[in-house]
Parts: C-alpha cells; structure tokens; sequence
C-alpha cells in the first residue's frame, strides 16, 4: 500500500502508520474479512501495492489502536485481552483476533468488542459488529470448548454531544456505550460460516481463473435508491418521499386538487449512489463493477 500525507500530518502519526501492528499470521482469512465483501477481499490482495491511502484517512483508526493499550492496562484477573484464535474449516485456516474475553462466575465467556466510533453508528448499530461479534462466539466455542454467554459492543464516541444527549431521540447518554448483541445459536453461526467460506472460496477461484468476480450487493455498497420527493414550493423539507417518479406524480396530481391558491408543488429528484465506493472503498479505482455505474449515471 502506497501512504500519503497530503495534509502535512505530524511524523508521530505517520510513523505510527508505517508500523501496523495487526498481522493475520497464517491464516487464509480473518473475521473481519469474512464479514466484508469476496469482490474486496481479493481486489484488496491484487491491487495492494497500488492502493493509496493518506495518512488523514486513517486517523481514528490509530485511536482505535490506543484503546487496546487501555485494555491492557485495565484487564481484571478473569479478562483475556487481545486474544487472537486460530481454527481450521472447511479447508480454510480462520483467524480472528477478540479484544475482550471475560469469564462470568458461570463459567460462559462475555465477549466485548470495542469500536472508536459515531454517535450516529450507535443509533443505528450495523448487522456488521453482530456477524463479526458472532464469529467470534463461534470461534470461542470451537477453539475453547466453552459457552459464550453474551456478546456486547463498547463504542467510544468520538464525536459525542452533550447537547444532543439531552435533546435527541435515541441519542447516547455518555461518550462510552454498551451495546448488547444477540447471540445466534450454534447451528446458525456455523451455517452463516459455511455459506460465507463459500462465497469467499468462490470469489478467490474466480480470481485465480482469471474469471468474473461476483458482484458486490447493495448492501455491501451501501447503496441508496433513486428516490422522488414532493416538495411544498419553498419548503426545505419534503411533504413525502417515494420509491417510484409514478408514485411521486400520483402524490403530485393529489396535493394539486386540494392546494390552496397560490400554492405550488413540485418533484425533486434525489439520485441514489453506492456510497461506499464513492468514498469509502479502497479498491474502487480497480473495480470494474463501480467503472461501469460510473459510466451508466446521468
């Protein structure tokens, strides 16, 4: 990977990320890469050494990193930090590495995964931290032999208010959250397991083939629709929002027969994007599924 610091960022932080400390080891594939895209994980590994990434980008990961420092020095007695786990499946070497193992009076495991991230994450939390967190479990119960009790994310919220704490819906009450995560049971954890060796197994044999890696689905692009907003004339926000340029015209032709005179209304088009590749995707200059929207939009 090619590093950047186009905004003149400090040497410390520079150097802090010329000197990675998360290796895989061995392993064929990570938790958290089974958790991402198949097309990303193999774009990732042919393109590498042409990637580019500013140092700017990778700013709150660093924090992340500190965050582990803190677990060290904060573990009590019944804590395992930073325990990487490695098991064999389905002709796959699996590696996943648990931020927080902590064993209950029970004798289950209460696994904690910590997130540096934003309140917004919070509010919606991503089906993404329940995969990753279940994997876990699954790797904990395969490895160890023992039960895992509970899963539970602590997100750092870097961008905390104390403001919006008082005033918004749902808003986190402190800077640190618990999230607790379902647990799926075992059968389910080890069907997700297989359909996502699977799928990562069919997209590395594509590329090796020089074949046509599967597409990335809405979902993993983060995609938002089109969508058809009815819009009072001089009004910021929109009196209702479709699906369908049909739908929206119907709502048009009725707010029409019962406006008021000299009320007005309109149709603002939202144009939908994949919002991950437009600014969030490392592989997306390399990926032909994204060239070829790009070329596709109006």
């Amino acid at each position: 990977m090619k590093f950047t610091n186009k905004f003149n960022l400090p040497q410390t932080f520079v150097n802090v990320i010329h000197r990675p400390t998360y290796s895989k080891g061995k392993a064929h594939i990570s938790a958290t890469e089974i958790i991402n895209s198949p097309r990303i994980v193999q774009l990732k590994k042919k393109y590498w050494d042409e990637i580019e990434q500013d140092a700017s980008e990778m700013v709150w990961s660093l924090f992340g990193s500190a965050v582990h420092n803190i677990l060290e020095h904060g573990k009590g007695d019944n804590h395992v930090v930073e325990e990487r786990l490695h098991l064999e499946f389905e002709g796959w070497r699996i590696s996943g590495a648990i931020d927080l193992q902590e064993v209950e009076p029970n004798g289950t495991i209460t696994i904690s995964d910590y997130k540096v991230t934003g309140a917004w994450a919070v509010m919606n939390e991503k089906d993404d931290w329940h995969r990753q967190l279940n994997i876990y479990a699954w790797m904990v119960e395969k490895v160890k032999k023992v039960p895992v009790g509970k899963l539970q994310i602590i997100a750092i919220i870097r961008d905390w208010s104390a403001r919006d704490a008082q005033t918004k819906e749902n808003y986190p009450n402190s800077p640190v959250a618990t999230i607790d995560i379902p647990l799926w049971t075992f059968e389910e954890r080890e069907k997700f397991m297989t359909k996502r060796i699977y799928e990562h197994g069919t997209a590395l044999f594509e590329m090796e083939t020089d074949g046509d890696l599967p597409d990335c689905t809405a979902e993993e692009m983060w995609e938002k629709k089109t969508s058809y907003a009815l819009k009072k004339d001089g009004n910021v926000r929109a009196k209702s929002v479709h699906e369908t340029q049909e739908a929206a015209e119907e709502a048009l032709v009725k707010a029409l027969g019962t406006a008021k005179k000299n009320e007005g209304f309109s149709i603002e088009i939202r144009q939908g994007e994949r919002t991950r590749c437009k600014s969030y995707c490392q592989v997306a200059p390399f990926c032909n599924q994204y060239q070829n929207y790009m070329k596709e939009m109006p």
